[in-house]
């Protein structure tokens, strides 16, 4: 799951706190692209990149086509700005219904759908792990007297996952009120959005042409009112159709209602009816299809972009790395991922060549945590390096539960090759902080913050573009920056890719404070938010990477202490 969106969380918070300020409604002046921008040249706190650039034109470096995977819900292959960037499998011919080069997946041109079935189903939807954990091992553990000093260290981690579900669908009278309350608003919304598309005689809209909009009645008058301090309150795009924002509303309260009886009934099993594999045997591997578009290609398409949309045809907008090939493994539903799925799209970008891969996505139970783990190390040994969103939910996961993660079941042992990713905004964006206020955070666990928040970029549908935001549009700015750094300094390993974009961060002066995630008014300093304790700097990183080539090209050499000097963010 994307870790439940920001949009939504936020429209979750307007029914229970209704008086919530207005000051967190985005400034219609906000540049498109902010994200890439310099706060020294654009007063923008963005990633310092057109710097970058300038640094490796000055060298003359030249660059090397890298490839991307992103493992998301699919994408829009046909887009204007995203069709050249797309990777296509070589040893493949097209639509022979012929595994050409016998990797076990017929015609996978663009990619894999791990999230299908061999005659071309979509699965779309998927329940919450903790409600599968709790179901799977109800007969093994209900009412049973569980001695865990006497369990193997595998099951003793099953035993407290599923434990810890058991506990969780325990739903609170409080809880079951603020869903309630959550209906109410969203028929309010309906009915107000109803009565807007009959007068205007429109089947979609956005806050912007609302607003010059000249309601007819005192009806239409109310509707718009109601309709726009909703948005408002809600820090949503004025850009977003509202069909896109009642489907989403729609699907997270939908959600949240098939967890008040989960416990009592179980989900239904999407996945036997699409998937159709054997889930509890990893090597039963070779299912799915060659659909990587999907029924619902709005997260990848945009993740997508972020990365890598065509830089400087005039169009759209502008990705982060200028020679990539994205690669699009779907195998991210609207629910919960599923471990098995994760684990072979990520066995199937590394044996494809990607050298990169983006997981946008994350959830707090990962029952198969083991096959995961051999995912990471096997992309570990063969130099590909993974960046993660860290997550929405404005909780420490120094403390919380949030997979996938780099730490390696029952061992010490942390993968050297996984970037955790938390959120930064704009202090004029992100109701004057520049820490986002949804984005999970964790002085260990974090590594470095990157722009998430009303982040412009590809969007499907006939060449279109808008905003989204949430951690998961942090970790593809940080995988663009990966993929930029890979193309032109090839010889630079995953874990000294790693270290020369924590190393060559953004970090504020001790006295610069930010308002951590989930308070109102608790300032701290981003040294407490994550490990590198700032934002990441694409200028800063080409630097130190032009300089860690020079020091390994003459290996007798010291890197100048210098060098590894974080920038400063007056």
């Amino acid at each position: 799951m994307h870790n439940s969106t920001p949009i939504m969380k936020r429209l979750f918070l307007i029914a229970i706190t209704i008086f919530c300020s207005l000051n967190i409604f985005a400034q219609s002046d906000i540049p498109k692209g902010w994200h890439l921008m310099s706060e020294q040249k654009d007063s923008f706190y963005g990633i310092n990149l057109d710097k970058a650039y300038q640094f490796l034109k000055e060298k003359n470096k030249k660059s090397k086509t890298v490839i991307v995977a992103v493992i998301d819900s699919g994408i829009d292959t046909l887009h204007e700005d995203l069709k050249n960037v797309l990777w296509h499998n070589a040893k493949e011919i097209p639509n022979n219904k012929t595994d050409d080069d016998h990797n076990g997946y017929a015609d996978d041109v663009y990619g894999w759908n791990f999230i299908g079935g061999k005659d071309g189903s979509l699965l779309k939807k998927a329940g919450e792990e903790r409600t599968r954990v709790y179901h799977r091992f109800e007969n093994k553990y209900l009412g049973k007297n569980i001695d865990t000093t006497t369990l193997s260290a595998e099951d003793k981690y099953q035993y407290k996952m599923w434990k810890r579900a058991s506990d969780e669908l325990n739903i609170s009278t409080e809880e079951q009120a603020e869903i309630n309350f959550m209906d109410m608003f969203l028929k309010s919304l309906k009915k107000q959005n109803q009565i807007l598309c009959d007068e205007m005689n429109v089947k979609e809209y956005t806050a912007d042409e609302l607003e010059k909009y000249i309601p007819k009645n005192a009806e239409s008058k109310n509707a718009k009112f109601g309709y726009l301090t909703s948005m408002k309150i809600a820090g949503i795009e004025s850009d977003m159709k509202n069909t896109t924002i009642l489907t989403e509303l729609e699907n997270e309260i939908d959600g949240k209602k098939e967890v008040l009886t989960a416990k009592q009934t179980p989900l239904h099993d999407y996945r036997a009816d699409f998937i159709k594999d054997d889930y509890n045997n990893i090597n039963d591997k070779y299912y799915g299809n060659n659909d990587v578009m999907g029924p619902g290609p709005m997260h990848g398409t945009h993740v997508s972009g972020i990365i890598a949309a065509q830089r400087d045809n005039g169009i759209g907008m502008n990705g982060v790395a200028d020679n990539v090939k994205i690669m699009m493994v779907r195998a991210v539903p609207d629910g919960d991922e599923y471990d098995k799925d994760i684990a072979l799209a990520i066995f199937y970008a590394v044996d494809n060549g990607a050298k990169v891969i983006n997981m946008s996505f994350g959830k707090s139970y990962s029952p198969e945590k083991k096959w995961v783990d051999s995912a990471i190390r096997y992309a570990e040994t063969k130099d590909v390096l993974l960046v993660h969103a860290a997550g929405n939910e404005s909780e420490n996961v120094d403390e919380k539960e949030n997979y996938p993660s780099p730490n390696y079941l029952f061992s010490n042992i942390k993968a050297s090759n996984f970037i955790n990713v938390g959120a930064s905004g704009d202090p004029k964006i992100a109701n004057g902080s520049l820490a986002a206020s949804f984005s999970n955070y964790g002085k260990n666990s974090v590594d470095v913050f990157a722009p998430g928040l009303k982040i412009y970029s590809t969007l499907p549908g006939v060449n279109q573009y808008g905003n989204e935001q949430g951690t998961s549009m942090a970790s593809p700015v940080v995988a663009g920056l990966a993929a930029l750094i890979r193309s032109y300094f090839p010889e630079l390993t995953a874990q000294q890719v790693k270290q020369v974009i924590e190393k060559s961060v953004s970090v504020p002066d001790a006295s610069f404070k930010v308002i951590k995630p989930g308070t109102k008014d608790e300032m701290v300093s981003m040294s407490d938010l994550c490990k590198s304790g700032g934002i990441i700097d694409a200028g800063g990183a080409v630097a130190l990477a032009y300089a860690m080539e020079l020091a390994l090209q003459n290996k007798n050499e010291k890197l100048p202490k210098s060098s590894f000097k974080n920038s400063k963010v007056n």
